[in-house]
């Protein structure tokens, strides 16, 4: 019973409730611009998946036709922070951040971890961005809870299903180790052991299963504990390219200037001139300088780190064709235009204009940007799944039941286990 439930978390992201994967129509206020804040009091609730069907096609934008330059912001919405890894210190953090202030417990999430903050878009509004999901969390070898806990709850995420999208997994901290049905194993994260390999591309395509745990190795800045903070996002393919076949790659971090070529496999990093910011383009572009993945998909995925102590200023120039602009703030209070957002907010940007203009007011920050033309093509997701309709869905999941995707596998398997596992139980794409 333990392990069915713990399935149901690796892919609860999506299956907690219809309410929480649509904006409500209410909400307090930030700045005078509509807050959505239910998510605050979200009931975690593992059950059968949730559908969700949207028309990506039925979304209207106005002509290009006298249209303003800068972005400025539409809405500003609160997302749900879960306590887990570890679960005492994240129950710690909410009532600090009821007596504190929101702000204070942020400060002190970013140093002891203990929360995952799920971002549930509505596709539709979003496209081609699915799901943000924000990870904070530590392993300390001398948590006396932490063993008991894994005895029954894995420090990770076994085995599980994707079809028709990519999942991009980006660390901040610590690391993961992946095995999946094709026979890959890849570990990867933010710390020396990694050399770089910071982030996993993941196209899921016709179907793959993959298991990620945590790799908690103690930091290499030494002591007895694990920190690991990473991003996983969603991100929809095009209709055509949903059948594609699975792949798993890895991209490197590296600082670059305009001057030399970007190899493949990397994720550049732009020092600005003054030093006070630093840009990592998992995709698409900033700058001049583009980042080399290779997705049919038209998005961008940046990180700005603010490292000034005093006030400093961030521009980018987007596309216009990348309708749909999401920031997420990780540390740090932002303004864009007049109006400041503090940190564990996202920020859902007008659909209009080339330019934007992020302002750091009370020195360092952290952001997550998120750009991206809309796909235009209806969109149903289920669990684990992202296809166009539902027919498409079920046959996913009947592909699934069949071993198509391979058969799922114990996260305790040895790697000589798991391969001949994966040698009798093979993937067919």
């Amino acid at each position: 019973m333990a392990k069915k439930a713990h399935l149901l978390l690796i892919i609860g992201i999506s299956l907690i409730s219809s309410s929480a994967l649509m904006t409500p129509g209410g909400g307090s206020r930030i700045n005078g611009l509509r807050r959505t804040s239910s998510h605050e009091h979200t009931p975690l609730v593992f059950a059968t998946p949730i559908s969700t069907s949207t028309d990506e096609g039925t979304s209207q934008y106005s002509s290009d036709f006298h249209l303003p330059t800068q972005r400025q912001i539409a809405n500003v919405e609160k997302f749900a922070r879960l306590p887990v890894w570890p679960v005492w210190q994240g129950v710690f953090l909410f009532f600090l951040s009821k007596i504190a202030g929101q702000e204070v417990a942020a400060k002190l999430e970013d140093v002891i971890g203990g929360r995952v903050c799920p971002n549930f878009f509505s596709s539709g509004d979003t496209s081609p961005f699915v799901l943000l999901v924000h990870h904070r969390h530590s392993f300390s070898s001398w948590d006396p809870i932490r063993y008991i806990q894994r005895t029954f709850f894995p420090e990770g995420f076994p085995a599980h299903p994707h079809r028709g999208f990519v999942t991009v997994t980006y660390c901040l901290k610590g690391g993961m180790i992946h095995r999946d049905s094709l026979g890959i194993k890849q570990a990867y994260g933010a710390e020396d052991r990694h050399e770089g390999k910071h982030v996993q591309w993941l196209t899921a395509g016709a179907g793959i299963q993959h298991e990620e745990m945590w790799d908690v190795e103690p930091d290499s800045r030494g002591g007895w504990t694990s920190s690991q903070e990473l991003y996983q996002i969603w991100l929809n393919l095009p209709a055509a390219y949903k059948m594609s076949a699975p792949n798993a790659e890895l991209l490197e971090a590296k600082i670059v200037d305009k001057s030399a070529p970007i190899p493949e496999g990397i994720t550049p990093i732009i020092v600005s001139d003054e030093g006070n910011t630093i840009t990592t383009v998992v995709s698409g572009e900033h700058n001049g300088i583009h980042a080399p993945v290779d997705c049919p998909t038209d998005a961008s995925i940046l990180r700005i780190e603010f490292t000034s102590k005093n006030q400093s200023i961030w521009k980018h120039m987007m596309p216009r064709s990348h309708k749909t602009a999401i920031l997420y703030v990780k540390k740090g209070a932002i303004k864009i235009g007049d109006e400041r957002v503090p940190p564990h907010h996202t920020v859902y940007l007008t659909p209009d204009g080339e330019e934007l203009t992020i302002e750091a007011l009370e020195g360092e920050a952290d952001v997550l940007l998120l750009t991206g033309a809309p796909l235009c093509e209806p969109i149903v997701s289920q669990g684990s799944m992202v296809m166009n309709t539902n027919q498409e869905i079920q046959e996913a999941y009947i592909d699934f039941q069949r071993g198509y995707m391979g058969v799922p596998w114990r996260e305790k398997l040895s790697d000589y286990e798991w391969r001949e596992h994966v040698k009798k139980n093979p993937s067919r794409y």
